[in-house]
């Protein structure tokens, strides 16, 4: 699959989804600068399998929560692996809670993480995608953005943010020759679902028509594909990568 020219940046790329996405675009030959919060080695290791295979990355620290931060990061990695032609939002949290339990904390801290921290990026990459006239963003939604979920108004609000958010964009951009696309990932295998209770778990094992959860490589296949020279005529949408859960 041949993908747009220019280098990639992905949030949250050092484990799960993020990693699996970084790990493909560096295997199809585009150099990735990795954003992480804490777990540098983590990140360094996604970083350092793409380098083993021939490729180029450097992973970033940044709380993508943080304007400054974010401008300084986007700077950061421009300098480290080139113009960015590709940039793939999956950064986020869950602080999960029933409505009338929930902290306002918790609900300010999904917002900005999730919500914010891509509005943030993407604003530090688009004029340069404008003055190229060339560039592909692709958003982390959820299944949850769509259908909602018990006990994640905090993060549905905001993977239904940023499906607004995608198609909004996707409308401003389009005659730049940039495309802005969502990818919706319902029950996935990651460090995050694997947190929840066996029980919890099984119900949604139980709703999934293909009868497996998703692995992180089902997420990045459909990354990739936005991002590849193929999807040019394809903007503003939001695939869902699930099973059939949300049929």
């Amino acid at each position: 699959m041949e993908l747009i020219p220019g280098s990639a940046v992905v949030t949250g790329g050092s484990r799960g989804i993020g990693r699996a996405i970084a790990l493909r675009l560096g295997q199809l030959g585009t150099p990735v600068a990795i954003g992480y919060t804490r777990n540098v080695d983590k990140a360094e290791q996604v970083a350092a399998a793409i380098v083993a295979a021939g490729g180029k990355a450097a992973a970033i620290q940044v709380d993508v929560s943080k304007a400054e931060q974010v401008d300084e990061f986007i700077a950061a990695a421009s300098q480290a692996v080139g113009p960015i032609g590709i940039l793939i939002n999956n950064a986020g949290i869950t602080r999960d809670s029933l409505l009338l339990r929930l902290q306002k904390q918790a609900w300010a801290d999904v917002l900005a993480t999730n919500l914010d921290g891509t509005f943030y990026c993407t604003q530090a990459v688009l004029r340069g995608m404008v003055k190229r006239r060339s560039g592909r963003i692709v958003n982390i939604a959820s299944v949850v953005g769509i259908h909602g979920n018990a006990g994640q108004t905090n993060y549905a609000a905001a993977k239904a943010g940023i499906i607004g958010f995608t198609k909004s964009l996707a409308q401003e951009v389009a005659k730049r020759g940039i495309t802005v696309n969502a990818v919706a990932p319902g029950f996935i295998a990651t460090d995050m679902t694997a947190s929840l209770p066996a029980n919890i778990q099984d119900q949604y094992l139980n709703k999934i028509p293909s009868g497996r959860y998703g692995k992180p490589e089902d997420v990045a296949a459909a990354v990739t594909f936005f991002c590849s020279a193929s999807a040019g005529y394809i903007t503003g949408q939001v695939l869902s990568v699930d099973g059939g859960l949300s049929m």
